[in-house]
């Protein structure tokens, strides 16, 4: 149900960059794009402010753009009464994470499309979510809801600029934190048993209704275990990825894994796919490879990868941000299969008995297993899944394993071949660099582990594209779309992406991505560290000036920032033997001590952090002879490096020093100056937060020492 053009009206939104905007520029609401144009126009005009944010592949905001924004009528009542005006969340975060607070203060709830009126002083005075057209079944009506506002603005304005004061007063006070104290390891083990407590045992995942994948809380989890041994915490973890991976949250034809699933099977999911959650995702499964070394974990991290590298990748190098949830008007349209289609397919590939094996393991039938939302009846389509590992059933029908999986893959690329004559979903190509960093880590990773040389090049290829196209004077910038970069970077983005670098280098060795992380850190401590209570805001001191500037700790779909950024602080002060770099770091566990204390579940990734500064956590120098008598950063990484990949160290952070005078984007201090290979090898020295071991050549030596 994407939004149609009518060529009969055109906005002011026609000019912009983004997707999302794009799609509403010829609406008959006259939409402005943020900006102060509008606001001066809004304060000439005595109007209220009519903000809508939402995003290219929101299902929902293309019911309410269908319903609403589309039609003549709403459009004229919106212009008489409002200055309109259009945000695309995932251009402006910024702005999106305030308003957002205001609903979820004034309503209890959040999502998207998100809906609010301001003053011409951008206060709030009314929020809420969709809105139907018409007021029905209990539901207030946009048309309502216009009329309201109309009749409060001509005859009593000052009760809704009374009502914004106190609102901006509450959402100020709500955003100040007091500082606290460093956190102690008893705040891992309250965080464990409430994730114990919502923990769906038989299904996975936390929660009884709604199935999010939160693969922060999985990363959690397993720290937990290698801290403390519990094996509770892993078993978790297993549980939950097993049923996401066998779920309809999980695209078997194409791969990837959908946004999240309305019910608590992981079977019925919200069909958009975003670049963040395969990159989070993807990682869980990397690291549950490495503690269990279990192969379906690795295959579907191989299988992300593939979907994502195939068609997310743009030529460029830059990962685009999402693909949409409808197609041709539809909801999950391009992933729903009839039995009919899928016998239709596969009998002539693999044969009628094949096929019905198939049909039984995909849990396809005539009625089919997909329930329209309104009605609630059977729509006669049905969404892939397995209620059972293909192993099992290979046991149940006889078949050996092997024989099923060949099965398995010769019908899977039928039906992929096939969907692809369908209508695509909508792609939100614009290029967005918090979210690339995601992915930039996720890849790297993948391509030591996994051993796969391509990961790490489209890994490369994505880092080389922002620092070339996306950053300027060690400045990051947003968004990227039309051959052009715009929005100035936020603290999201400078942390993935240093994140993504930091990853790049350990996997690679190549000094240029960890000059740019060093360098970029520098911005960050300039434009966005609080020098007088510690952590970091989300926007820059010299951004455009919004309602209140914030610091945000809560992880939600991505990580926090400040979350992120805390590790990648440690990580580096380790690297560095920067010691003021841990002091940052630890200045931001201080600042949201409280409300991590309240709330650790809302914390999970900044847990993470503080897991690593509690220790214990390695540093590791590979000390090589270098090449020719030179100091030559461009070869290839040493021989221990794969094969410590394969071990589970998430409290690592990797040097390699070719010769005695390296290359490196900070000061050398002396014990790195006094490592030297020895005997003229590759020589590993392996230090924890508390000593130093002996120095070894031997990789075996070296696994038993960090274990």
């Amino acid at each position: 149900m994407t939004p149609k053009e009518n060529k009969e009206y055109e906005n002011l939104l026609i000019n912009e960059k983004s997707p999302y905007l794009q799609q509403h520029s010829h609406n008959p609401v006259n939409w402005h794009p943020w900006g102060e144009d509008a606001f001066e126009k809004a304060k000439k005009e005595n109007k209220p402010i009519f903000l809508s944010i939402g995003y290219s592949t929101c299902h929902w905001c293309h019911v309410m753009a269908h319903e609403s924004f589309e039609d003549p009528e709403i459009g004229e009542m919106i212009n008489k009464v409002f200055i309109p005006i259009k945000v695309d969340r995932e251009e402006r975060p910024d702005i999106d994470s305030i308003y957002m607070n205001v609903c979820q203060m004034m309503t209890g709830g959040g999502g998207w499309p998100l809906t609010l009126i301001l003053t011409p002083d951008k206060k709030p005075f009314f929020a809420g979510t969709y809105f139907p057209k018409e007021s029905r079944y209990g539901s207030v009506g946009l048309k309502d809801i216009i009329q309201k506002v109309k009749v409060l603005w001509e005859n009593t304005p000052q009760e809704a600029l009374d009502s914004a004061d106190k609102i901006v007063g509450v959402l100020k006070k709500i955003n100040e934190s007091a500082v606290g104290d460093e956190l102690g390891s008893a705040i891992l083990d309250e965080a464990y048993h409430y994730l114990q407590e919502s923990f769906d045992t038989e299904n996975g995942g936390f929660g009884i209704i709604q199935k999010f994948p939160t693969p922060h809380n999985l990363y959690f989890l397993l720290r937990y275990w290698k801290r403390t041994k519990k094996e509770g915490a892993l078993e978790m973890v297993l549980c939950t990825l097993d049923n996401m991976r066998n779920g309809g949250i999980y695209d078997h034809v194409g791969f990837g894994f959908h946004r999240y699933a309305i019910d608590p099977h992981w079977l019925v999911p919200h069909f958009e796919k975003m670049i963040y959650d395969q990159a989070l995702i993807a990682l869980a499964y990397l690291e549950a490879y490495q503690i269990t070394k279990k192969p379906d974990y690795a295959q579907t991290a191989h299988e992300i990868f593939e979907y994502v590298m195939r068609d997310m990748q743009s030529p460029e190098g830059g990962f685009y941000s999402a693909e949409d949830a409808d197609s041709e008007g539809e909801e999950g349209k391009f992933y729903l299969w009839t039995k009919n289609e899928i016998e239709s397919a596969l009998v002539p590939v693999i044969g009628p008995e094949n096929t019905e094996l198939l049909l039984d393991f995909f849990n396809i039938s005539s009625q089919g297993n997909y329930k329209e939302e309104a009605s609630g009846l059977r729509t006669g389509k049905n969404i892939i899944h397995f209620d059972i590992p293909l192993a099992e059933f290979s046991q149940k029908i006889g078949v050996s394993p092997d024989d099923l999986q060949k099965t398995l893959q010769e019908a899977r690329k039928e039906l992929f071949t096939l969907r692809e004559k369908r209508v695509h979903p909508h792609k939100d190509d614009k290029i967005l660099t918090d979210w690339n960093g995601l992915m930039i880590a996720a890849l790297a990773k993948g391509a030591c582990i996994l051993g796969k040389k391509e990961y790490l090049v489209a890994s490369q290829k994505a880092a080389e594209f922002i620092l070339d196209h996306m950053c300027s004077q060690d400045r990051l910038l947003h968004s990227y779309h039309s051959g052009k970069s715009h929005i100035p970077g936020n603290l999201d983005d400078y942390a993935f992406f240093i994140w993504g670098l930091l990853e790049l280098y350990q996997n690679c060795f190549k000094i240029d991505y960890l000059n740019a992380a060093f360098t970029l850190n520098e911005t960050v401590m300039e434009h966005f560290y609080d020098q007088d209570k510690g952590a970091f805001y989300f926007t820059a001191d010299d951004a455009q000036k919004v309602l209140v500037r914030k610091k945000e700790s809560y992880d939600s779909a991505i990580p926090s920032g400040n979350s992120v950024h805390m590790l990648n602080l440690l990580k580096m002060s380790q690297m560095s033997e920067n010691i003021s770099l841990k002091e940052k770091a630890i200045t931001i566990e201080r600042y949201f001590s409280e409300k991590i204390k309240r709330s650790p579940l809302a914390h999970t990734n900044l847990l993470n952090a503080v897991d690593f500064r509690l220790g214990t956590s390695f540093e590791l120098v590979i000390c090589c002879p270098a090449p020719n008598g030179t100091s030559d950063w461009e070869i290839s990484p040493p021989e221990m490096v794969p094969e410590l990949a394969q071990q589970y160290s998430p409290n690592l952070t990797l040097i390699l020093k070719v010769g005695d005078e390296p290359k490196l984007p900070f000061k050398i201090s002396k014990s790195l100056k006094e490592k030297k290979p020895l005997n003229n090898q590759c020589t590993a020295y392996l230090c924890s937060d508390k000593d130093c071991k002996v120095p070894t050549t031997n990789v075996k030596e070296l696994l038993k020492l960090l274990n």
